[in-house]
């Protein structure tokens, strides 16, 4: 077999296919479980997973709006304005008017904000070495590379 015939081939087919234990039902139930975890691990922080997505989003600048984070993490407008909200009460972010445009603003940490950021990624990066206890360095990397090119796919 070649290996155009390899990856042409469907994985998947009636006899094989198990939504529980297919990669669409196990990363599902992984994220959930991750969600869950990381969760419990920024309660001492008063921060969800959620609000942890929206903050490092932001601190990483790959969003600057409320629209640009619901699209970016597939989020409801009417949920992230109410968490937008949380956080801006919390001083953790903060709306700026956006320089062209007087209906919209921009979203930015707030030094409080940036200083909380590192406490998150230490937090996420403890919960991410959990589910991925038992396996090496290479193979982690190797998953990572799985995954990205399921989103290539995408």
């Amino acid at each position: 077999m070649n290996s155009t015939e390899t990856t042409t081939k469907e994985i998947y087919d009636h006899k094989s296919f198990d939504p529980k234990r297919s990669i669409g039902g196990l990363l599902g139930r992984v994220k959930v479980e991750m969600s869950a975890a990381l969760d419990a691990e920024l309660e001492p922080l008063d921060i969800t997973a959620a609000q942890y997505v929206i903050l490092t989003s932001l601190a990483l600048q790959e969003a600057d709006s409320a629209s640009g984070l619901c699209k970016g993490i597939s989020y409801d407008p009417g949920a992230m304005t109410r968490m937008l909200d949380r956080l801006e009460r919390r001083g953790l972010v903060r709306r700026v008017a956006h320089p062209n445009d007087r209906r919209t603003s921009n979203l930015e940490l707030t030094p409080e904000g940036k200083a909380v950021y590192p406490k998150l990624r230490a937090s996420a990066m403890k919960v991410l070495n959990r589910f991925l206890e038992g396996f090496s360095q290479q193979e982690a990397r190797e998953l990572e590379g799985f995954l990205q090119r399921m989103l290539e796919n995408a």
